[in-house]
Formats: structure tokens, sequence, C-alpha cells
């Protein structure tokens, strides 16, 4: 396994190493020791399992409290997966960053607790599986808008369809000030 850059701090971006032939592929979708080693500590308790057609849009959803990371694949179909830095007092605070997350490439992204998650559907139909540092709990979910034009994440051209959560969340800017992450060097 390898990690790659990214532009934000914090986001992990893992290439997995995949063993393929004619018959058709293996690889290991998680190693902890190697994950440790990759700079992903966190114990994950809950595994989900979503899937979506083209367009639909899920995001951008975060927890507070004590917060929960994701390690997120996409293992049929391809999707867009955005991560955007909730950390007040960092120096890119609101910034957003992209990544394609697809069944060829089986790259996965680790998004720590700090940041809001999301990802829209590119292809016909996705399963997006992702593991969680936390046991999903409705009272300490929160979101902001996925089209929140102060952030301006350019999602893929296509006709998006959040759900009616995700439509009416919240501009960042509405929130900033109650959010409980805080940039560490």
């Amino acid at each position: 396994m390898k990690r790659l850059e990214t532009r934000l701090d914090g986001p992990i971006l893992v290439e997995p190493v995949v063993h393929g032939d004619h018959r058709g592929f293996f690889h290991e979708t998680y190693r902890r020791n190697v994950y440790t080693e990759l700079g992903i500590p966190d114990e994950f308790v809950q595994d989900n399992h979503s899937r979506s057609k083209r367009g639909i849009v899920r995001g951008m959803h975060f927890q507070v409290g004590d917060g929960m990371s994701k390690l997120v694949r996409c293992s049929r179909g391809a999707i867009v997966d955005v991560v955007v830095d909730l950390r007040r007092g960092s120096p890119t605070f609101g910034e957003w960053e992209a990544f394609e997350l697809n069944d060829e490439s089986l790259h996965q992204l680790y998004c720590p607790i700090g940041f809001a998650h999301g990802f829209c559907v590119t292809s016909e139909m996705a399963d997006v599986m992702y593991k969680c540092s936390a046991y999903y709990d409705e009272s300490i979910e929160r979101g902001i808008k996925y089209d929140d034009p102060e952030i301006g994440i350019r999602w893929p051209d296509v006709e998006l369809i959040p759900s009616e959560r995700d439509a009416t969340a919240p501009r960042l800017s509405e929130i900033a000030d109650e959010l409980p992450f805080r940039y560490e060097v």
C-alpha cells in the first residue's frame, strides 16, 4: 500500500496493491498495522455500505462530540469523494478537496475528524463502503450544504440529487462558531 499526496493536511489517499490477472483481482482492503504506518491510527468500530444511482449526492456530513473519522472506498462504480476542512484556526478552514474513487483504481480515502465528508455518484450505480471510528449516533450527526457557494465545491457535471436533509443543511458560515474542531500543528 502507498500513501498518495493530498493538498489538504489531514485526509490521506491510499493506493492499494492489487493482484490481478485474466480471472479478476485480489487486494487487501484493510490491514490495521499497515494503515497505522500510513498515518491512519484509528480503531474502526463500524462498517457501512451505501448503494446509490448516478447523480446522487450524499453530504456534506460530520459528527460533533468526539467526532468520527472514516475510511472510504468505492467497491462498484465511481464516485467523486469530497472533504471540507472544518478545523477552526486551520490555514485551509472551509477549503475542499475532491478525489475520484472507483472500482478500477480501488483507492481509499481517509477522512479524519474535523472534516465534513460527502460524495457524488458518477457511474450508473455505485457501492460505497466505509469504516467508521465511532458508532453512528443521530444526535451528533451534522451537515453543511453540499452546494454552499462560499465553499464552492465543483461537483461533477451531472444532475445532482440530494436528500431533503442535505438540500436544507446550513451554510458553513452559519455554524462555524459552533464547530468543536480545532486545528493542531
